[in-house]
């Protein structure tokens, strides 16, 4: 089934979430309209799944639904079902607790295809999943599987993207580590009327921080990851065409 044209129940129900929560959402403004298809029926795509992800993840990290509103508003209004599953991708904390374990069946369900064994390698060499010790059963991030369905198909191999993610896992470690630094001299300064702040405080200031910076952060790495490939050597235009005699 492709992510296109999804009725409510079908997207509820790849999203993990109930009816009920896909219209809370979007009664909210959290996520867009769907688009409107014969017979009046709703027709939610990739843009919509993405976003349920995003917003499923922000509420496990203990966003209010007005902060996740604010959040949501600083996206640009074009953002791709692939942006927003790197948004969602780097908000998490890749607890343990995000991890499901399901049945192939299931797998297959949320990916929206059949995956063959090839597939199946694929994915847990990039560690969108893991397999078990029961047979058919895997350990699998709901919102990150997505994103390596749509790998899938990219003529991109394993190993570069296996490199990849150490380069960014690497790099984001070492950002994370000095901005964690920076923010936790400034929280633990007392507040404006001169009080020390509690150690609750001190947590609660950067629970709030945390998806702003991680917002921050995605902008930035887009910016300059679209810079660099631009700079890219360009393809020499073809000769033209011998004139006909």
């Amino acid at each position: 089934m492709p992510e296109t044209g999804l009725t409510i129940h079908e997207l509820a129900a790849r999203a993990g979430v109930t009816v009920r929560t896909v219209r809370f959402y979007s009664a909210r403004g959290l996520l867009p309209p769907p688009l409107i298809g014969p017979r009046r029926v709703g027709r939610y795509g990739p843009e919509h799944l993405s976003r349920l992800a995003l917003i499923e993840e922000l509420q496990h990290q203990g966003l209010t639904l007005a902060a996740i509103d604010r959040y949501l508003q600083q996206l640009p209004e074009d953002i791709s079902a692939h942006d927003l599953a790197i948004h969602r991708a780097l908000v998490s904390s890749w607890l343990p607790e995000g991890v499901q374990e399901i049945d192939r069946e299931k797998l297959e369900h949320r990916a929206g295809r059949p995956l063959d064994e090839a597939d199946l390698d694929r994915l847990t060499a990039m560690n969108v999943l893991e397999r078990t010790e029961r047979p058919g059963t895997f350990r699998v991030d709901p919102g990150t599987l997505h994103l390596g369905v749509r790998l899938l198909d990219m003529p991109i191999p394993v190993e570069a993207i296996r490199a990849a993610r150490e380069v960014m896992l690497a790099h984001s470690r070492a950002a994370a580590r000095e901005i964690s630094r920076i923010f936790h001299d400034e929280v633990r300064e007392p507040g404006r009327t001169g009080e020390q702040r509690s150690p609750a405080q001190i947590r609660a200031l950067s629970g709030q921080m945390q998806p702003l910076v991680v917002q921050a952060l995605v902008t930035t790495f887009q910016r300059t990851l679209t810079e660099e490939v631009r700079a890219w050597p360009r393809e020499p235009d073809p000769p033209d065409p011998p004139a006909s005699s």
